[in-house]
């Protein structure tokens, strides 16, 4: 019952220390959450209508950039478009230059060498079956990747 109570107590005073220390987990070694609160939201996006659909006359429309619009809404971010190609995109997104990539990805992309895939967000009946959809967000950025996670998931309650 000691060395139980120890433990207990060498465990919550651990916490504590790492806590007081600024630990933060999840970690985003190159800190885009922190960058992208009340700053700039770098987003690039492809076109694939209904999700991503580019005229050329301003904002991109669909249901990835909303959704990522009101993501960056709730951070006091504002967001930095960037169009172009899926392998532009995802290399740029490698190198660091954008936080997050749509383009109506699902979950079986084949991008998962330049970027981390978030939890599905959206399940579709398509032609080959279930459909999962998710963004496509930096290697390693793990709490920005999180957050994101969480609104969709709020938003898909919603």
């Amino acid at each position: 019952m000691r060395n139980a109570r120890l433990k207990s107590i060498a465990v919550v005073s651990a916490i504590l220390l790492l806590t007081g220390c600024g630990l933060q987990v999840p970690k985003d070694p190159e800190g885009t959450l922190d960058r992208v609160t009340d700053g700039v939201m770098r987003v690039g996006v492809t076109e694939n209508r209904p999700w991503v659909e580019l005229d050329g006359s301003g904002d991109p429309a669909g249901t990835e950039p909303a959704l990522i619009a009101r993501f960056a809404d709730g951070l006091g971010a504002e967001i930095e478009w960037t169009d172009g190609s899926e392998t532009a995109l995802l290399e740029a997104l490698d190198r660091g230059e954008l936080d997050v990539v749509l383009g109506g990805f699902r979950d079986d992309t084949p991008w998962v060498d330049l970027g981390a895939v978030t939890r599905p967000y959206r399940e579709v009946e398509g032609v080959d079956g279930v459909e999962r959809h998710v963004m496509i967000v930096r290697l390693g950025e793990n709490g920005f990747q999180v957050a994101l996670e969480r609104f969709l998931d709020e938003a898909g309650r919603s």
